[in-house]
């Protein structure tokens, strides 16, 4: 009874597939560990920069009103001499704006 050799994943560079076939079985089980352990390690990076960026996306300033959205920018208006701030962002094609605050309160 002959066994035939499993068959490669066809997206696997050739030059792993022709290195693996000339592996004795014992390295083949090294490499089998090693390619797991990597494939959990960079899956667990992949998580942890996926949560970093979620928290960045979620951390609202202090002073953000509910009703506008964590990506809005403060810029500054000019209205008959005085300055004011506004917080600023898209909703699509449109940008929107809210009134912040004089940006010196004391005039």
């Amino acid at each position: 009874m002959s066994y035939e050799p499993p068959t490669p994943p066809a997206n696997l560079p050739t030059e792993i597939v022709n290195t693996l076939n000339e592996s004795t079985p014992e390295r083949l089980r090294d490499i089998a560990t090693y390619a797991e352990a990597l494939a959990e390690h960079k899956e667990r990076e992949a998580r942890l920069e996926e949560s970093t960026d979620q928290e960045e996306i979620e951390e609202r300033p202090d002073d953000l009103p509910d009703d506008v959205p964590a990506k809005a920018t403060i810029t500054i208006k000019e209205i008959n001499d005085n300055r004011y701030y506004y917080w600023q962002w898209r909703e699509g094609d449109k940008v929107k704006s809210k009134y912040k605050g004089p940006v010196n309160p004391d005039k």
